[in-house]
């Protein structure tokens, strides 16, 4: 693996991190997930199984070590590789269509609202949803917000990635 490119990883993964440990619990813990927005940028520049791994296993522990959500840490682990390479392959089957930028943002919000249904999913079969709460409830309260949020972040730092990385003389993929 390029130097270069594990670096950039880890900043995605980092900057992840961030974001998903400052932005506060909406309903009762859950929060959305704008760690997701930087995996996919990073399966979207560096589109090859073994950065999907490593982005999805890393994604996935840290957002376990971050979350708001009660018995959280379990869905995250199971939810983040599972939604990292479901991206990864809508990716290659989308790889003839042009227009990047529109690309990205579908696959986000596709990607963000698969994430979203298996994190509860899982998180409905392990540990129970808090206060009672149904899918259904929590799909509409946070998943479906996440995903507008997460598409926008996505549509505005697409370009300013692609930017500096083709300015560094990062080798990333030719269009997403």
């Amino acid at each position: 693996m390029n130097t270069k490119t594990l670096v950039t990883l880890a900043l995605m993964v980092g900057i992840g991190a961030v974001l998903h440990t400052i932005v506060p619990g909406v309903i009762l813990g859950m929060k959305p997930d704008i760690a997701l927005t930087m995996m996919f940028l990073g399966i979207i520049l560096f589109p090859e199984k073994k950065n999907v791994l490593l982005l999805g296993l890393a994604t996935g522990f840290i957002s376990a070590l971050t979350t708001g959500f009660p018995g959280g840490q379990l869905p995250n682990i199971i939810d983040k590789p599972i939604s990292a390479f479901l991206f990864f392959f809508m990716l290659l089957a989308l790889k003839k269509l042009n227009k990047s930028l529109l690309k990205a943002g579908i696959l986000t919000a596709l990607g963000t609202a698969i994430s979203g249904g298996i994190f509860l999913g899982s998180a409905l079969f392990l540990v129970g949803l808090p206060a009672g709460g149904t899918f259904s409830f929590f799909f509409m309260t946070i998943v479906l917000p996440t995903v507008a949020l997460n598409t926008a972040l996505m549509v505005i730092l697409y370009p300013i990635v692609t930017t500096i990385a083709k300015r560094s003389n990062i080798k990333i993929a030719a269009s997403a």
